[in-house]
């Protein structure tokens, strides 16, 4: 049989041991205190996902704009693209917009997002 009186003897020279209280306040003072703590890198580590999702974003949105540049580039284009966006007209046509009602609920839901 052990002596209990030696099991903690042991655990207390463990505990008052200077080396673990250096490695106690060290792991304390790394995850909480530091400049460069664990949840400082983790919140910055979002972030830096979070604008990589949107550099991708962007990157494809200036794709389908320098598409819709090259297309500009032609007189025909240009015009189409007026009319279909801005409904401009000529002085001498008349423009009716029909819109549909399924359409319309569509485009109300997707504005609602």
């Amino acid at each position: 049989m052990e002596n209990p009186k030696k099991k903690k003897s042991a655990l207390l020279q463990f505990i008052s041991n200077k080396y673990v209280w250096v490695l106690l306040f060290f792991i304390i003072w790394m995850f909480f205190l530091d400049n460069y703590s664990y949840f400082d890198h983790r919140f910055l580590n979002k972030q830096i996902d979070e604008l990589e999702t949107n550099k991708e974003y962007y990157q494809e949105e200036i794709k389908k704009d320098e598409q819709n540049i090259k297309l500009l580039k032609n007189p025909n284009q240009i015009e189409k693209y007026a009319r279909e966006k801005y409904y401009m007209k000529k002085d001498s046509e008349d423009i009716y917009i029909i819109e549909f009602e399924d359409q319309r609920i569509k485009d109300s839901l997707l504005e609602a997002q």
